[in-house]
């Protein structure tokens, strides 16, 4: 009779949050979820992964330590370096999420392509397709480099041992959900294969100053396979937003302890895979119609850059009990509470219509500077009434509907002067810093929302 050398521990991980039990519960004390835990068996791990072992730490007096700059590698894209605060550091890991089919491989893939070269090898892993099917994608993209080594394997030993033989100079996995470790019993993509996984990557990455980019999917629920536990290990978090239906894509920084979090990357997808778009503004408003009603233009600034992008609504009579609210690209929340504003504070009587509001392009507004344009597209499309189309809304709304001051507002008048407006409605100045107004722009100072539809009001 055979005995086992290893004994299997018996944890229950939540699959939502990752909150472990040493027994099974019904509702997870995290997160709240129902019926999220299952069971996982993880026997102890290895002293020494190969590959991975590092040298014993000592203690350094913070005033020992070097003041050098980041060493950073410039990668091929400029808006891809743009959302990672200008580059890849190296010995950073960093995870890209997205829904399938989003674009995270393709993005990957170029990046990987235009990296390597005789002196800076890139290893590309992947556990999702076979290297003949890399292959294939590699060619509808018109890549090809001698210096680009396509892994397909799964195995994290097998994979650390292709690290020491090529030792690169960045390493990609595709994606993270499919590597696993052999001494543990959990199936590949468990929460702990995942974190076993990723934490034998960032020991790799610390130790040989390599960067690691790692793909993750999406669940349904909306978080990253393993999602908390990946979150906390890497240090940089980039989401891929957008919808597969239309050409564009966003990639915006959720974390990045070398750069801003406000950071997004836009990009266009074509045949030639994804190419990247260096004027979002124009790109946005490429196709917005003037001539209706409830369309405003509002102005975002997503990290160092401020973006134009156009907020429609519509607004018609309810056929059912109880009307509907429909956001896309902006909260529910957020919209129900400047519906609000507009039936006590300003008179519209809204509660007895259906109101939809979308963001046109797929943008996703969370910036509180959009709040005018965004009633004023309601007001617009309620009165029937267009809004002057060279004009932008600027300005957070209040409870009390008044309009509330924004930052970097030089910087969003610049951008709205830059692409032809004529006209910019923004909150009264509160500071004693003068406003730098562009020439050829006329600024509207408005402290309440009904005086701003005053001037709108065409």
């Amino acid at each position: 009779m055979t005995t086992r050398s290893k004994k299997s521990a018996i944890e229950f991980v939540c699959q939502t949050c990752g909150h472990k039990s040493l027994r099974w519960q019904g509702k997870c004390p995290e997160c709240g979820g129902w019926n999220t835990f299952v069971e996982e068996k993880v026997a102890p791990a290895p002293r020494h992964l190969r590959g991975v072992s590092l040298e014993r730490s000592k203690p350094t007096p913070l005033s020992t330590i070097a003041e050098d700059e980041e060493d950073r590698i410039t990668c091929r894209s400029v808006e891809f370096n743009r959302v990672l605060g200008g580059g890849l550091v190296r010995g950073s890991l960093v995870l890209i999420g997205g829904d399938p089919g989003i674009g995270k491989s393709t993005l990957m893939l170029q990046e990987a392509a235009g990296l390597a070269r005789e002196d800076f090898p890139v290893l590309y892993v992947t556990g999702e397709e076979s290297a003949r099917q890399t292959k294939m994608r590699a060619r509808r993209l018109s890549i090809d480099s001698a210096h680009l080594f396509i892994l397909a394997e799964t195995n994290l030993e097998e994979i650390l041992a292709a690290i020491e033989h090529i030792v690169p100079g960045l390493i990609v996995v595709d994606s993270i959900q499919t590597v696993y470790q052999p001494s543990f019993e959990s199936p590949p993509g468990s929460i702990g294969q995942v974190r076993e996984a990723a934490l034998a990557f960032l020991q790799l990455a610390k130790r040989r100053g390599v960067p690691v980019i790692l793909i993750g999917h999406v669940t349904k629920e909306g978080y990253l396979a393993g999602p908390k536990v990946l979150e906390h290990m890497v240090d940089t978090l980039l989401q891929f937003e957008g919808d597969r239906d239309h050409l564009f894509r966003l990639l915006r920084s959720v974390k990045n302890r070398f750069g801003s979090t406000r950071e997004i990357a836009v990009f266009e997808m074509n045949e030639r895979g994804l190419q990247e778009v260096a004027n979002p503004s124009e790109f946005f408003l490429a196709q917005r119609r003037s001539n209706i009603s409830g369309s405003a233009v509002v102005c975002t600034m997503e990290g160092s850059r401020p973006i134009l992008v156009e907020v429609q609504a519509l607004v018609t009579t309810t056929s059912y009990g109880l009307p509907q609210r429909t956001a896309n690209g902006i909260d529910s929340k957020r919209l129900a509470l400047l519906l609000a504003v507009l039936e006590k504070r300003v008179g519209l009587r809204v509660g007895t219509f259906d109101v939809f509001v979308n963001v046109a392009g797929g943008v996703r507004l969370e910036e509180p500077s959009a709040d005018l344009g965004i009633v004023l597209a309601v007001a617009s499309s309620l009165k029937n009434a267009v809004i002057e189309p060279h004009t932008v809304a600027i300005g957070e709304v209040g409870l009390g509907g008044e309009i509330r001051s924004v930052p970097q507002l030089d910087k969003r008048l610049s951008e709205v002067a830059r692409l032809g407006f004529k006209q910019a409605v923004v909150p009264p100045l509160f500071s004693s810093k003068s406003l730098q107004v562009p020439a050829g722009l006329q600024v509207i100072h408005a402290d309440r929302v009904d005086a701003a539809m005053e001037v709108l009001s065409s």
